[in-house]
């Protein structure tokens, strides 16, 4: 990052700056007011250089190494929705946030087949609670689970009130292609891509096509 910059970043035919930030808003103030220093300089050199800014937030817990736990799925809705709040404000000139759902499905009763960590119900009021976090518009990453599981929780998602404004995903529509690469190489990534891949992407626009919002009416 030490060469780049917003003005850099448009000379080279980008349409837009995003940066990934990792946040616990529960670390101590002194590391989170660096984080968000760093994150308004982004913002105001947008701003300068009339570049949308797009920030992908992906929350953690210091104390909870393994981010796939039943213990760090008990939190992860206030990490995720206090991270939310928190760059939400105008000062940071954000324009699209780049989120998490916030519960981790696979610990949620019918999407999971082990311990369950929240209820449907409780899993819904807090899709409610992130959409009432901000007022911008906003997107979800995949985190890497399966194009299905992916796809049902955005329904999910939409069914309990969630006006969310599109996906900006990769692993839940590409990662089939990285084992057959490395089990039979190229052609068969290349194949994948075309077939599977292909598939994923589509079922995945037809699923926003019923689920998503428009952004403007964020804006």
């Amino acid at each position: 990052m030490d060469v780049w910059s917003a003005k850099r970043i448009k000379e080279q035919g980008a349409d837009a700056v995003k940066f990934l930030l990792y946040y616990d808003v529960d670390s101590s103030d002194e590391l989170n007011q660096q984080k968000q220093a760093y994150i308004e300089r982004i913002g105001s050199e947008c701003v300068a250089e009339d570049i949308p800014f797009f920030l992908e937030i992906l929350a953690y817990d210091e104390k909870i190494t393994d981010a796939g736990s039943a213990e760090y799925a008990k939190v992860k809705p206030h990490k995720v929705i206090g991270a939310m709040k928190v760059f939400s404000d105008p000062r940071f000139n954000i324009d699209v946030l780049k989120v998490e759902v916030p519960v981790n499905v696979k610990y949620v009763e019918g999407f999971g087949d082990g311990e369950i960590v929240h209820t449907r119900e409780e899993a819904a009021a807090f899709f409610k609670a992130q959409d009432e976090a901000t007022n911008l518009p906003y997107i979800y990453l995949s985190a890497g689970v399966s194009a299905k599981l992916f796809q049902d929780t955005l329904v999910f998602a939409h069914e309990s009130g969630a006006n969310f404004n599109g996906v900006l995903c990769g692993r839940a529509t590409w990662a089939g292609s990285v084992e057959a690469y490395i089990k039979d190489g190229e052609a068969a990534a290349r194949e994948w891509l075309r077939t599977t891949g292909f598939e994923n992407i589509d079922e995945l626009n037809k699923v926003l096509q019923t689920t998503a919002t428009s952004w403007t009416e964020r804006v």
